[in-house]
């Protein structure tokens, strides 16, 4: 019986595709075939660092390759997503909260990368933010802050840890009718002492930079910004509970790859940060320093992303502001 053609073309493309997947698998089992490299947009002390030295640390056992750490502050993040983005490297990876590049649409006329580069592989952890105040200003709540910034237009000075936090707390003064200056800084975690002595009133980063200071005495933390309370901060209230819904945030923190990356790769250094997230060990550090382990896939990853590029956009329109790009 003579074969038609019609099935000689559709078995020939099914061996394609399964040699095709069997390669994407063989690839995947093979990587990382040399070191690896995170790079991480905030320096050394923050809660975004703290957590990638750990998985990598537990990573780098799992791999068999080292994987090292580079801290790329400045820039609002910009110099690190750049560094990663121009690698075109599926051994140097991004770790970084979700909230350092989605405002940059609307607080940039340009940027010198594209979004579509920034592939996510993986959530790996939800940041505690700490809204902090100096301890000497003897303030114990939001519901304080906002008075004694009434009181004092302009003589007051602010700090966040990235772009969006910048975004969420600039809405928050306007819609309070409260008026402060906002004082940059080219690392964010250095800007802790300052607010330890007085320089500046109100700072909005991940509690892991507060921490020291908080232990210290020297700060205070008024509220939380995340849905829920954290396990470090038991007392603390969210800022729903606070009254000030408008400051809700949770800091997600993930990984992402470059588009070259195969998704097999993608979908093995998933799995992997799966494995390590579930050890109790890395729970119990991370949640020491004020962060929530909260593993998932690159879609679910992905999904969280475009949450909060709509949280970004609504308190955007606050300002009249439309994405730039």
């Amino acid at each position: 019986m003579a074969v038609s053609r019609n099935y000689v073309v559709r078995a020939a493309l099914v061996l394609v595709l399964i040699t095709t997947v069997a390669q994407g698998q063989l690839w995947a089992e093979s990587w990382p075939r040399r070191n690896v490299r995170f790079i991480v947009p905030l320096g050394p002390g923050s809660g975004v660092d703290i957590g990638a030295r750990l998985f990598a640390e537990r990573l780098a056992s799992q791999w068999g390759r080292p994987v090292v750490v580079e801290n790329r502050p400045g820039g609002d993040a910009i110099v690190a997503i750049t560094a990663f983005t121009s690698a075109h490297d599926d051994h140097t990876l991004l770790v970084a909260p979700v909230a350092t590049f989605t405002a940059h649409p609307f607080l940039h006329d340009a940027v010198p990368y594209d979004q579509r580069d920034l592939v996510p592989i993986a959530r790996i952890s939800e940041t505690i933010v700490a809204v902090s105040v100096p301890s000497s200003l003897n303030i114990g709540s939001v519901k304080d802050l906002v008075e004694f910034a009434r009181a004092q237009p302009g003589k007051l000075n602010w700090t966040t840890a990235t772009g969006f936090t910048d975004f969420l707390f600039a809405g928050f003064l306007l819609s309070q009718g409260m008026r402060m200056a906002k004082v940059p800084y080219r690392d964010p975690v250095q800007a802790v002492n300052d607010l330890a002595e007085d320089r500046i009133q109100v700072y909005m980063p991940a509690f892991a930079i507060v921490r020291p200071q908080v232990q210290a005495g020297k700060v205070k933390v008024l509220a939380v910004t995340n849905d829920q309370r954290a396990r470090v901060l038991p007392d603390v209230p969210t800022v729903v509970e606070a009254g000030y819904p408008e400051l809700a945030f949770d800091g997600l923190v993930g990984l992402f790859g470059p588009r070259e990356m195969s998704t097999e790769v993608r979908d093995r250094i998933a799995a992997d940060i799966r494995t390590v997230a579930g050890d109790p060990a890395v729970d119990a550090q991370l949640t020491t320093t004020g962060q929530i382990v909260s593993p998932g896939s690159s879609a679910e990853f992905a999904v969280s992303i475009q949450q909060q590029r709509a949280s970004v956009a609504a308190v955007a329109r606050i300002f009249g502001n439309k994405p730039v790009q």
